[in-house]
């Protein structure tokens, strides 16, 4: 700053500002996952990490009450997999891969969710030395309404 208390460039203090605007808050946080498991499995833990490692803030709630958590939630039974999430007003049941979940939460379908459904060998957590499986991501809607999301 000069003497008068102007900065002597502004245009560098403009960059700094936007820059502070537009980087500060995607870099300070990323969208919040709850993710309800039973206590015995393993597998959902590793779709956490999987969360994590794509910037994902993942919590999760260990609970022997998962039916209960899936109904309340509006997970169609034939959807069911092992664990159940819920992320920007959406619910993500099972080994979604994170790449869905974020396109899901840019693009805002107006859907209940996303399944992918069982627990499809080679997905997001299901990882191991067995050839992965083909599998397809699942959105549903509130009414019974089904579609592919993705296809891996």
């Amino acid at each position: 700053m000069n003497r008068s208390g102007r900065a002597r460039h502004p245009l560098l203090a403009v960059a700094a500002l936007a820059a502070g605007i537009a980087f500060g808050p995607a870099l300070a946080a990323g969208e919040e996952v709850t993710m309800y498991k039973d206590p015995n499995c393993g597998c959902c833990g590793k779709w956490a990490e999987h969360m994590r490692a794509s910037g994902f803030v993942v919590k999760e709630v260990a609970t022997s009450a998962m039916a209960g958590v899936k109904r309340e939630a509006g997970v169609p039974q034939a959807l069911g997999s092992c664990h159940t999430a819920k992320v920007g007003g959406y619910i993500v049941e099972g080994h979604v891969p994170a790449a869905d979940v974020r396109r899901m939460l840019d693009e805002r379908p107006a859907i209940v969710g996303l399944s992918a459904p069982g627990m499809p060998l080679g997905s997001p957590g299901m990882e191991g030395p067995y050839p992965a499986e083909r599998y397809e991501v699942i959105a549903f809607d509130g009414e019974g309404g089904q579609a592919v999301f993705a296809r891996h």
